[in-house]
């Protein structure tokens, strides 16, 4: 199929065809008529195939230019998401107009953007109903509404903010859901606030890219860091993105790569959005070429070259594994995932290879002599380049034939230069523990609830979902791990599972800029 059989406007082929985009992906293929039909559809597509362009192709036929209300609207789960969606509607239309709204933000930069009358808002939940309660954000003309990435802005606790925006848009609107994955409760959300809609699920024989190297590596959990540095300096990779489950993970390893000597820098959601701009700048430019991140900051994040990434910490939930290995093999190209994990998590691996449908391979661990060899064997490659850049260069010729004169046998000589080019370069490694003897404990009842208590109330203005997407944030605890959750005037009671309640490492967290205690009764 091309994108003139589907319908497209050839406008719009133009400006894909300048992006070297020539024929529609599956998803495109399957959804872009029934949107240009006015149909609501749910597409179900895993990332990196397409869905930006899917739904916001059809979106010009909605939107009437002439007006001055804001005709659509785009829900996405981060504020890089937000951002990229922005950048891909840049890139197709000249004549309709869209802003981005988002957490982190000014509210005078924002205030600005409303009032340039926008024909499409793409925003985060949470600024969207901030925007509609200071009265700068009305959309009563919305005739399109497109929720992204609706499976984790559910998963984050934005069901309640999700109703209160949606109740804000009054009129008859087309709607476009589209998700990695399709469980229960997107099909719940569909028959609330959609129309008989079309539901679009593509599915793949393996969820993730055959041009992926999956590897694992086992070791001690103390033992991570010291392994991960192996690695880094074993393969060598140009650009790579790591994953950590939470905040506090990837300060302490951004921290630890710093202070060893690498290039790289953290990402999370504590950090200001002109921060994460800085670093997301440094590390398209290659200036960083380790970036460090969580799931939730991490979501979209465009970039083609990244050779190589790492899950320091397994992932929680199944998708997740899928949406960070699809960070590298974009567009044709080849790449490497590498999970560091300890011999405890061998069943949840056994998990992700079912989900997948793909082997994970378990690689030994590369010893000094495979890191030292590696080493040479680049640096051999530096040397020979060397040569190439230099054939031509007479500067050190007297100084050349001095040193022949001084000894008739090169090797001496090269190894004096050598050693005095890369001599620096030498480290030592930690040794790596795999495992250690193992210990009797207590089984942990998965479906049992643990309650914990919070010194904050009803009285502080805190909402149930606010907690949820707080804890998520802090402790990479997910929605579905949470039971009753009981806010009185001051203080709150929280159930969540008893497998989760070891990854609350604090007594205390940061909630509407107030110290919060933990007290697990």
């Amino acid at each position: 199929m091309t994108f003139k059989e589907l319908g497209v406007d050839s406008d719009i082929i133009l400006k894909l065809e300048k992006n070297d985009i020539y024929n529609p992906t599956p998803i495109q293929e399957s959804t872009i008529p029934l949107l240009l039909d006015g149909k609501d559809v749910i597409g179900g597509a895993q990332t990196g195939t397409g869905k930006t362009f899917a739904y916001s192709i059809p979106m010009a036929k909605a939107i009437d230019i002439n007006t001055k209300n804001v005709e659509a609207l785009i829900l996405c789960p981060t504020r890089e998401l937000s951002i990229q969606v922005k950048n891909e509607l840049d890139k197709i239309f000249d004549n309709i107009k869209s802003e981005a709204i988002y957490g982190g933000e000014s509210y005078e930069i924002q205030f600005r953007k409303l009032k340039s009358k926008p024909n499409v808002i793409i925003g985060t939940p949470g600024r969207i109903i901030d925007q509609i309660n200071r009265g700068k954000l009305v959309l009563d003309n919305v005739k399109y509404l497109v929720l992204d990435e609706a499976d984790e802005m559910l998963k984050m606790g934005f069901s309640d903010d999700l109703d209160t925006i949606l109740s804000n848009i009054k009129g008859i609107h087309q709607t476009a859901l589209f998700s990695a994955t399709i469980p229960p409760f997107i099909k719940n959300l569909s028959k609330k606030y959609m129309n008989n809609p079309e539901l679009i699920q593509i599915k793949n024989q393996t969820l993730t890219v055959e041009k992926i190297d999956e590897q694992i590596y086992y070791c001690m959990k103390d033992s991570k860091k010291d392994l991960l540095i192996r690695l880094l300096d074993y393969y060598s990779f140009n650009h790579v993105m790591i994953f950590c489950n939470t905040k506090a993970m990837v300060d302490e390893l951004s921290q630890y790569l710093i202070e060893n000597g690498y290039h790289a820098e953290g990402l999370h959601g504590d950090l200001k959005q002109a921060v994460r701009d800085r670093v997301m700048q440094k590390f398209k430019s290659g200036i960083v070429d380790i970036l460090i991140a969580t799931d939730v900051a991490a979501r979209g994040i465009d970039i083609d070259d990244i050779d190589c990434v790492f899950n320091f910490d397994v992932p929680n939930e199944n998708e997740l594994y899928v949406h960070r290995i699809g960070r590298t093999a974009r567009r044709g190209r080849e790449g490497t995932s590498i999970t560091l994990a300890t011999t405890r998590s061998k069943s949840r691996v056994a998990e992700l290879e079912k989900f997948t449908k793909r082997k994970i391979t378990e690689h030994k661990i590369p010893t000094i002599d495979d890191i030292n060899n590696s080493t040479n064997r680049r640096l051999y490659k530096e040397v020979i380049k060397l040569i190439e850049d230099n054939k031509d260069n007479s500067s050190y010729d007297n100084i050349i034939k001095s040193l022949s004169k001084a000894s008739t046998d090169p090797i001496p000589l090269i190894r004096a230069l050598l050693s005095g080019l890369f001599e620096g370069r030498k480290k030592e490694y930690k040794e790596i523990e795999v495992s250690r003897p193992k210990k009797p404990r207590e089984k942990v009842e998965r479906n049992k609830f643990v309650t914990i208590q919070l010194n904050i109330g009803s009285v502080d203005r805190v909402k149930a979902n606010q907690l949820v997407m707080i804890f998520h944030d802090e402790f990479a605890i997910y929605r579905e791990k949470f039971g009753k959750i009981t806010i009185n005037k001051k203080n709150t009671l929280m159930e969540i599972k008893a497998d989760s309640i070891r990854r609350i490492n604090k007594k205390s967290i940061k909630i509407n800029n107030a110290t919060v205690t933990i007290r697990i009764l």
